[in-house]
């Protein structure tokens, strides 16, 4: 690809938008479906420290941190599964040991 832009050449082959694109074709998800991308591995500072504080060991209540090692999460919000679950009907609940404590 040295010196050569052909149209039919691809410029950002492997790129994270072409593995995000061949992981969504494998899980079958479809255009219009609701997709939302989070930021995982960060922290958020919950201590007010005042106004005088060691900016090299503390932050300001609120601020949010990214960690070396943060991640993102795709979700696909269409397909999420929000029924709860349901107790077992009345005789329906056998466990294989007794729930009574023996002593």
């Amino acid at each position: 690809m040295l010196g050569n832009l052909e149209p039919e050449e691809r410029v950002m082959e492997g790129s994270i938008v072409d593995q995000i694109a061949i992981l969504v074709n494998k899980l079958g998800w479809e255009v219009g479906e609701e997709i939302t991308v989070e930021i995982g591995g960060t922290s958020v500072s919950g201590i007010d420290v005042g106004e005088v504080y060691n900016k090299k060991w503390q932050s300001p209540k609120g601020t949010r941190k990214y960690n070396k090692d943060a991640f993102i999460v795709i979700k696909n919000q269409s397909r999420r599964d929000l029924t709860k679950s349901q107790p077992f009907a009345e005789g329906e609940f056998k466990p294989k040991h007794s729930c009574e404590d023996k002593k």
